[in-house]
């Protein structure tokens, strides 16, 4: 038997089966198409295509795993765990599982994208957690700092802060664009940064800071201001990518000391960065803050419905969606 997990946020449209012991037995996901130059979707946009690519999606997972298999369908419904979370979106999501598990006389469950991305971050990273710790929710539509417990089927999550202004994954998108990368820009930001030189260290960005909360705006300005000016693509990724790390270090630190957690999960699409996971645990795991990091798996940390099919695992085979 098998649940099914669907998916369907601002830029990727997925669909999971997971078996009653946790295997992952199916998962595709597709990139919305963003026209070149641009730096996003409207999600009126976003919805048009996930109508369109969440039947061949489906299709590819139905493949592997029978219908007849499934016993519970789970779909992430809203953004965030919280009263008033909204996106578009994520309307097709909860409309296409409803039908399928109405059709296919099982369960439905509704869940949320952050819930999701935590759970498939759990999963991945192999890691049994506490009865609470710290979580970084770090993407382009997302950018916070949770304080996380688990519950039945899912988590009770309280925001600590998080950005006032850009997302880090807009940081990243903004600045990439302008370099004449790809949308979504993290992968080829990550390999152009590579190629930064000894210039690296005459290129900054300002991290901006105040208690949990920053801001990513002025940096993102900043590398305009700096690409404008002519300096190296490869020294303004760089530059990203040290900003993102130095403002998660300034907000992380007093997050540990203040809770008394030192166990920190962090999730989300701009978290696949090799650079700043291997700056954060330096700076993070040092003695003098001795925290405890754990990553989803880079191929899980974007957003996919692995952690939504996971969140079903809970659901009563007697109850009816």
């Amino acid at each position: 038997m098998a649940i099914l997990g669907i998916d369907t946020s601002a830029y990727t449209c997925s669909a999971a089966a997971v078996s009653q012991d946790g295997e992952l037995l199916a998962a595709h996901r597709r990139l919305l198409p963003v026209p070149p130059g641009e730096r996003g979707l409207q999600q009126a946009t976003a919805v048009f295509h996930h109508v369109q690519i969440l039947p061949e999606v489906l299709s590819e997972v139905f493949a592997a795993v029978p219908a007849a298999r499934i016993r519970g369908v789970v779909a992430s419904v809203k953004p965030r765990p919280v009263e008033g979370s909204y996106m578009p979106v994520f309307t097709v999501a909860a409309g296409q599982g409803r039908i399928l598990a109405a059709a296919l006389g099982v369960p439905f469950r509704a869940t949320t994208h952050q819930e999701g991305h935590i759970q498939a971050g759990l999963w991945s990273s192999g890691w049994q957690p506490p009865d609470s710790f710290l979580a970084v929710h770090l993407s382009g539509g997302t950018s916070e700092v949770l304080l996380v417990s688990r519950k039945p089927g899912g988590f009770t999550i309280e925001k600590l802060g998080g950005t006032l202004d850009l997302h880090a994954g807009q940081l990243v998108d903004r600045a990439g664009v302008l370099m004449g990368l790809e949308f979504p820009a993290g992968p080829a930001l990550e390999r152009l940064a590579r190629e930064a030189g000894p210039e690296t260290e005459k290129v900054h960005l300002t991290s901006a800071v105040r208690g949990y909360n920053f801001s990513f705006s002025g940096p993102a300005s900043q590398a305009e201001r700096l690409l404008a000016a002519g300096a190296p693509p490869a020294a303004v990724a760089r530059a990203v990518e040290q900003c993102i790390a130095n403002t998660l270090e300034r907000v992380l630190r007093p997050a540990v000391e203040a809770t008394g957690l030192r166990d920190i999960l962090i999730v989300g699409g701009v978290a696949a960065n090799n650079y700043l996971r291997q700056r954060l645990r330096h700076r993070l795991e040092h003695p003098a803050v001795a925290a405890r990091l754990h990553f989803a798996a880079p191929e899980h940390s974007s957003d996919n419905a692995i952690g939504v099919a996971l969140l079903g695992l809970e659901v009563d085979p007697r109850e009816k969606g």
